[in-house]
């Protein structure tokens, strides 16, 4: 899909739908509040401002929904069974993010509550390299689909393949070499996920085991995909001393493979690497004039998170917990251990900067987290290492952190850059329930309406119609989803009606849990699923 639709191509597509009353973005003057349908509407959302998410100017009018999809644009008159008053407000495609670990989650949260309060309507997980398929806890792409269809969810959902998964069904998690036949068999299980609906290929090269993988047996996979016409989405290599480093080899790889790049999370981590933003972007659109299809995503905030393993070297996290876990314990390779991470702590700028966000026990519940590593050490009594350590094992390896390690200036040069695009790099959780027992990072809350409300019309970022585009037709088009994105006729009808004067982020690192404001209305396939603000407890959403 060409998210950037002409108004002819608009006007076409408008009138192909029959009905003589559609009007497209430059002809909607020639509508009048005289026009009548032929057959009435299953909704109108009328008197708003139409932002149809190609970044062109709004139209003010009326939208209308039938059979799950948009109907029409125009002057629409009173011809429905429901009349929704957008006075004042914008109406835009629902929000679409390219990169989420949302996933099995959303089999807990099926109404998808952190995702579609922020206005998103469709979601893409599988990212960094981890899939809920091939290698558990379902054997397929197929499997895992049915397994939400069957649900039910309230919002959208796609997936990419996690290269990790792929090498650990074949090879298990050692940093292992692949054989030819190895490369082989996971070609052809790659190529069954394709078939089966999955997006096409992540890789999470910071993490085991699929940073084990050799440079030609990442390409054979990449001809996979790029065989399937799908996007390679890579958390690189490195974000930090050796940037550049990586987004070069992703660049390379990608051209060696003919395939698609979506790079994830594009950042300039830590105090010293943060000058290299502009030779980042210099590097990308290099590789765009050179032909590659390329383009990055970044969510809003200055802080990453992760799994406090990170502070392991990548060889020490070979196998499985229980033989990380004999590493930690083993004295000798704790202390090499601790030299790596300490490393580490000094490159982030200190233990302060560096947040437990979530433990199991509820004891460690309640004296770590929410505190940075320096207080954790101090209230346990040890060095930062040795609390590492020790909490590590105790939580046998599941404690995530947020860490903060990135600029504000780099935040806003990368999401106002062309070839940028919002992502939360976050999942499905719930104020209520067992989702609501950690202390995620808020992106997976606020980052859309933070993106929108923050950043475009508080930081004079960008122009509304922008904004838009780069949450909704832009992702759409690397996705590869064509009838989602734009407001055409035609198209599924996922809209987000709100307020440009209120949309604002809510969530804190401090209390994640709180949903933002400004958004009234969503509806999903056409079914209207947030109404002035609460969820209506409808379930539309579908697997593309």
């Amino acid at each position: 899909m060409n998210s950037n639709i002409s108004r002819r191509t608009f006007l076409k597509q408008s009138a192909l739908l029959g009905t003589g009353m559609v009007a497209s973005a430059g002809g909607l003057n020639a509508f009048s509040a005289n026009t009548r349908v032929s057959q009435p509407f299953q909704t109108i959302i009328s008197n708003g401002l139409i932002y149809t998410g190609d970044g062109s100017e709004p139209i003010r009018g009326d939208l209308g929904i039938k059979d799950g999809k948009i109907a029409a644009l125009g002057r629409l008159g009173s011809y429905a069974d429901h009349i929704i008053d957008a006075k004042g407000m914008v109406i835009s495609p629902g929000f679409i993010d390219i990169h989420t670990h949302t996933d099995t989650k959303l089999l807990q949260c099926p109404e998808g509550d952190s995702r579609i309060y922020q206005g998103i309507t469709t979601d893409a997980g599988g990212n960094c390299g981890g899939s809920p398929f091939p290698d558990g806890p379902y054997d397929s792409a197929a499997s895992f689909f049915d397994a939400l269809r069957q649900n039910r969810i309230g919002i959208n959902y796609c997936s990419f393949t996690g290269q990790g998964s792929i090498r650990s069904a074949v090879i298990g998690e050692w940093n292992a070499p692949a054989t030819a036949a190895q490369i082989e068999e996971m070609k052809q299980l790659l190529d069954i996920q394709l078939e089966q609906g999955s997006r096409g290929l992540s890789c999470g090269l910071e993490y085991a085991p699929g940073a084990y993988a050799s440079r030609e047996e990442l390409v054979e996979l990449l001809k996979v995909v790029a065989k399937h016409d799908g996007l390679f989405a890579i958390h690189m290599r490195n974000e930090d001393d050796r940037v550049e480093e990586a987004i070069a080899e992703a660049i390379s790889m990608s051209f060696e493979a003919g395939v698609r790049l979506q790079i994830s999370h594009l950042k300039a981590q830590n105090p010293n690497n943060w000058h290299k933003g502009p030779a980042m972007l210099d590097l990308i659109e290099k590789a765009r004039r050179d032909g590659l299809d390329i383009a990055f995503d970044r969510y809003p905030y200055i802080a990453f998170s992760t799994g406090l393993t990170t502070f392991i070297p990548l060889d020490g996290r070979q196998g499985s917990n229980d033989d990380i876990i004999s590493r930690l314990k083993d004295k000798t390779t704790s202390a090499e251990f601790g030299k790596y991470a300490e490393s580490r702590f000094a490159r982030l700028g200190g233990a302060q900067n560096v947040v437990i966000s979530s433990c199991s026990s509820p004891e460690n519940k309640e004296a770590y987290m929410g505190k940075n590593l320096e207080e954790c050490a101090r209230i346990a009594g040890k060095s930062e290492w040795e609390f590492v350590r020790d909490l590590l094992i105790d939580e046998k390896l599941a404690p995530d952190i947020v860490a903060f390690a990135m600029s504000e200036d780099n935040v806003r040069m990368f999401l106002s850059h062309p070839l940028a695009m919002p992502a939360s790099d976050g999942s499905v959780y719930s104020p209520q329930g067992p989702l609501s027992l950690t202390i995620p990072h808020p992106r997976s809350y606020g980052t859309f309406p933070r993106f929108l409300g923050k950043y475009c019309r508080d930081g004079k970022l960008m122009d509304l119609s922008q904004a838009i585009k780069k949450v909704s037709s832009l992702p759409a088009s690397r996705l590869g989803l064509k009838d989602r994105g734009l407001l055409v006729p035609g198209y599924r009808a996922d809209i987000v009606v709100f307020d440009q004067a209120a949309i604002i982020d809510k969530a804190t690192f401090e209390n994640p849990h709180r949903f933002p404001e400004g958004i009234h209305h969503i509806w999903v396939n056409g079914e209207h699923t947030l109404k002035d603000g609460l969820h209506t407890g409808t379930l539309a959403g579908m697997v593309l």
